[in-house]
Formats: structure tokens, sequence, C-alpha cells
């Protein structure tokens, strides 16, 4: 069930199928049901800690987002050296092909459930808004490390798939370009992909990428660019966010920022595995989104990419975040700020109305 009285939501990026795949969840039920579920499992830390569901999606008046596929070719990683379930790494462009399409196949099953459906045209997120709130999730597809598309002439096949926001990397080396936690510029066929991705009119998601590659997308595409989840290097040192150098290009490209809610984005010197989440304050997010706005001089280029349950959970979310339903405590906190209802609006589901609007194919 929705909650009318909570402002509406649209979160940039959602990684359902590696969090029902991968950690074998079915978020078709409750955020309590899937802990329960999980009280006793050993494999990972992240386990019982689970933050999002569909119902939870709901009731925290979630009305879009952009759900992934991911996964990574890596050619220096062999299958004798073992594998836990959550892996994102296989051997080559084939297997993460295949893995990818398995992903989408989850989500055509929940579409076929009634739990969500596709958008892939403007008229589709019109009519979608139009009949919110309903059960359905709204969802656009997008893809975080292009190895799943084999080649760059396989891009129009993953755009009828109904792909439509593709970054190149994530983290390392991709076959297309360099991401987090290495440097490098594109490779040959990551220019390709590019200007297939012009063609085919597809959206270039720039997180993850390296500087040199970041800066390259921005010289050879000048399609849509947004980035979903990233926050800011002059606040949290590191390759991982972005510097104001980079976010202003973002916002002359008319691009949208949105805010994650992973605790080592949002606090210098936090160490994954050691540092707990609840270190890190929910007002630590609205420092990020405070920045953003500054540099722009507006609240048209920020909006909310949580990245929640990709990977973690509440061990390494923000104080007082539980569920993806406390996204909304950001609400109170940006007010006090002075952020008006209507600044609100735009960084809780305007701001992403008005890119996707713009940038999905018409019909």
């Amino acid at each position: 069930m929705t909650t009318p009285s909570l402002r509406r939501l649209i979160d940039a990026h959602l990684d359902l199928s590696w969090s029902a795949l991968g950690w074998n969840r079915d978020l078709t039920r409750s955020i309590d049901e899937i802990r329960a579920l999980e009280k006793h499992m050993t494999d990972d830390d992240a386990r019982g800690h689970n933050t999002v569901s569909l119902p939870e999606l709901r009731r925290a008046n979630v009305c879009v987002c952009l759900g992934t596929v991911l996964s990574r070719a890596k050619q220096n990683v062999m299958p004798s050296q073992g594998f836990r379930r959550t892996d994102l790494d296989v051997f080559d462009q084939n297997l993460a092909y295949s893995i990818g399409r398995g992903q989408v196949a989850y989500y055509e099953q929940l579409e076929s459930l009634g739990e969500l459906r596709f958008i892939r045209s403007q008229a589709d997120l019109a009519d979608h808004l139009k009949q919110w709130p309903c059960k359905r999730l709204g969802m656009i597809l997008a893809m975080e490390g292009a190895d799943p598309i084999v080649s760059p002439s396989q891009a129009e096949h993953w755009w009828n798939l109904g792909l439509r926001c593709v970054g190149l990397a994530h983290y390392g080396k991709s076959h297309y370009a360099v991401g987090t936690g290495d440097s490098g510029p594109l490779t040959d066929k990551g220019i390709e992909l590019l200007k297939q991705f012009k063609r085919l009119g597809m959206i270039v998601d720039l997180t993850h990428s390296s500087d040199p590659s970041f800066f390259q997308i921005l010289e050879l595409f000048d399609g849509p660019v947004l980035a979903s989840h990233n926050a800011c290097r002059a606040l949290v040192p590191g390759d991982r966010q972005f510097s104001d150098e980079q976010i202003k290009l973002i916002i002359q490209r008319d691009g949208v920022i949105g805010m994650p809610f992973d605790a080592w984005m949002l606090m210098p010197g936090f160490v994954i595995g050691k540092t707990p989440g609840s270190a890190v304050p929910l007002s630590a997010v609205a420092d990020h989104i405070d920045h953003i706005c500054q540099l722009a001089g507006d609240t048209r280029h920020v909006a909310i990419g949580s990245d929640l349950d990709g990977g973690f959970g509440t061990e390494q979310s923000p104080e007082g975040l539980e569920t993806i339903f406390d996204l909304h405590k950001l609400d109170p906190i940006l007010k006090s700020r002075g952020y008006s209802d209507a600044d609100l609006d735009a960084i809780f589901h305007n701001n992403w109305i008005r890119f996707f609007s713009t940038h999905l194919p018409r019909s």
C-alpha cells in the first residue's frame, strides 16, 4: 500500500535483480519476512540487513526507479578461484550477457505478476505517473557497466529489450572504459559503443567512470547524460565521488545527479566492514545535495539514486535509515536548511521526471 501523504519518490539506482538473484531473495515479501529468512545465514555480513523490497517501495511512495542489470567480464578471473553467489565477476562477455539476460527475465517475470511495469518511453512514463498511486512500480531498465553488451553492434538488441540507460564501467576495467579504483580512457570498443548509443538515443550514466573515461565520454558523446548515484569529492575525497569540475560539466549538459545513501561515499575516512553506518548522520546526504545545489545555483540538477541494497544493507547505511522508507527523513532535514516544498519536489521526483520526459523516446 502506498502512503499518499508522503512526497512522491523516484530512485535512479536500485540493484533489484542482483538483490533477488544474487542473494536468493523474494522481493515480493516484506522487509521483516526477508530479514527473518536470512537471520541465520552467514555467507555475508549484509545478510538480514536488507532495506528494499517491493512492498516497502510502495509504502515509501516510490513510483519509478531505475532497475539495473549488472555483471562484469574480467579476463583475469578464472572459475577455479571459486565464487560466492553474490559475486559479479565472470570470465568473459558471453557469460556477462547471459547473466544480464537472466536479470532482464527476472524483471519480465515481475511485470507478468503485476509487480512492476517497464517504462520505455515518454508516453509510458506519463501514463504511469497518471495512474500512480498503484501497485506496480514503474521501472526504467539500466545497466551498470556495459560488459553484458557483447559488442557495440549488439546495443540495438539491448535497446529492443527495453534498455534505456548505460554506464560504460563499474569497478576497474570493463571492455569499454575504466571505472572506480583504476584510471584510464575508453577502449576502441567504448568509442564505437558511444556512436551506437547516439544513434539509438541511449542515455549514458557517468557514475563509476574514472576521470579520463568521464572526460572522454563528454568530449565524444553529445547525447543525454546523468549520474545515477554519485556524491561530491569536495566533501569526501576519492575517485568514487565527482570533483566540482565534473559536477559543473554535468550541470552544463542539463544532467541530473542522483544522491547515494551508501555511507562510505558520504563521510571521509569511512572504512567498509569496520566503520558502522550509524557513524554517518543522514544530514551528510543533505550536505552533498546542498553542495551540488550551490554549484548549480538552483535545485534542478540533484535528485535521489539511493543504491540501497547494492551489495550492502543497514550495516552500511546512514544513521536512522532502516529501510528505503526512511529516505523521507531527508525531507525535514532539507526544510530546516531553507529548501521549499517546490525544491523538495524537484529533488525527490520532479528533476527525474523532467529529465526522462525529455530524453526517453517519445513512444
